[in-house]
């Protein structure tokens, strides 16, 4: 491989990740936290923009960290229509809906296309970003509902799945990802399940929307009419429910905590609840492990999982115990990300992989009869 450089810009909602990389060696890497108060001081994501960079720059001079030889800087995606996966140059349309959120999701990775796009023009490298959570390979069956007009869409966590499965085809099936079909997961703050089919995720969980396992801080999938009444007894609106599907269901809504590792020791501690809390969170996730190697009609080269929850050994086990009948389970404990972006971008350079146009159009638009 090449000894390419690149620098990652992922931004989180209180944080930025930066790492640097030549070829697959990660030189330098730093969460960079930003204080609540001082993000607060913002009216708009967009204005974060200067603080943000400064910010990064500022911590990069400290570490005697130079720029002027990278060959692409990689920003996280974000606020972008639905794409196919893969590697994209950071355009002037792509930049336009990245500061406008144009899919209506209004989140700090849509500034990472910004801040990759300003170091480039500075250093004189390219800008690019690497499959951002707006990718959607729905095959078509996994689309349509049973409201007429009311199609499915998809937000997952598609950079660490797609680099997970990019590794485990590589390091351990001795396939390129597109002869493989794996189950992947993403199980952190946020759960992702995915199937994968031959290099295209053509299902999996609108996680943004309240689709998919009980998480952290999100509710998952839950009866209609339920949350109907939940409403209605709680004199809840439309704003209350979507905090409800990303920052106040899950573990937040039942326990009051958003913290995975705090839930289990209360488990161990003799909390019944807090102990069937956390093997219903697990239960769902086995449940829509088996949905998705249905979608493969079990034809399943793998199960991997992924994510920072994947550290704890008990969830693993109970996955393993209850899934493993499908296809052989493997862990990848926390993510990839950071090094996805850099893989991806080093991929373009090396001619693996050709660099894709941002089209500012939805890859689906709906059923030909719509």
């Amino acid at each position: 491989m090449s000894e390419y450089k690149v620098l990652t810009i992922n931004p989180g909602s209180t944080s930025t990740k930066i790492a640097l990389f030549e070829g697959e060696n990660c030189l330098f890497s730093k969460n960079v936290s930003h204080d609540a108060k001082e993000l607060d001081k913002f009216q708009s994501l967009p204005e974060q923009l200067p603080y943000r960079r400064d910010t990064i720059l500022q911590l990069l001079n400290e570490a005697g960290v130079r720029l002027d030889d990278v060959d692409v800087f990689v920003g996280r995606g974000g606020g972008l229509l639905a794409m196919e996966g893969g590697t994209y140059e950071v355009t002037d349309l792509m930049l336009d809906h990245a500061r406008n959120s144009a899919n209506g999701v209004i989140h700090p990775a849509g500034l990472g296309p910004q801040l990759a796009r300003e170091f480039a023009e500075q250093y004189g490298a390219k800008a690019m970003v690497v499959n951002p959570p707006d990718v959607d390979e729905l095959q078509d069956l996994a689309r349509m509902t049973g409201i007429k007009g009311v199609n499915r869409i998809i937000h997952l966590h598609a950079l660490n799945l797609k680099e997970t499965a990019i590794r485990h085809s590589k390091n351990v099936m001795n396939k390129k990802y597109e002869e493989c079909n794996y189950v992947v997961c993403h199980i952190g703050g946020g759960i992702s399940v995915s199937a994968h089919r031959k290099g295209k995720m053509i299902d999996g969980y609108d996680i943004v929307g309240g689709e998919g396992p009980m998480a952290p801080t999100r509710c998952g999938s839950i009866s209609v009419a339920n949350l109907l009444s939940y409403m209605k007894e709680n004199n809840l609106d439309i704003a209350d429910v979507k905090k409800l599907c990303t920052r106040t269901g899950g573990f937040v809504s039942h326990a009051g905590i958003s913290d995975a590792l705090e839930l289990t020791v209360r488990a161990k501690n003799g909390d019944k609840y807090a102990e069937m809390l956390w093997n219903t969170m697990i239960y769902q996730i086995e449940k829509c492990i088996g949905s998705m190697a249905a979608v493969l009609h079990g034809e399943v080269d793998g199960i991997l999982l992924g994510g920072g929850m994947v550290y704890n050994e008990d969830l693993v086990a109970q996955i393993t115990e209850a899934c493993s009948f499908i296809a052989p389970v493997t862990a990848y404990p926390g993510e990839f990300e950071m090094e996805a972006m850099a893989a991806g971008a080093i991929r373009v350079l090396n001619g693996e992989e050709n660099l894709k146009v941002y089209t500012g159009k939805k890859v689906w638009d709906g059923f030909d009869w719509e």
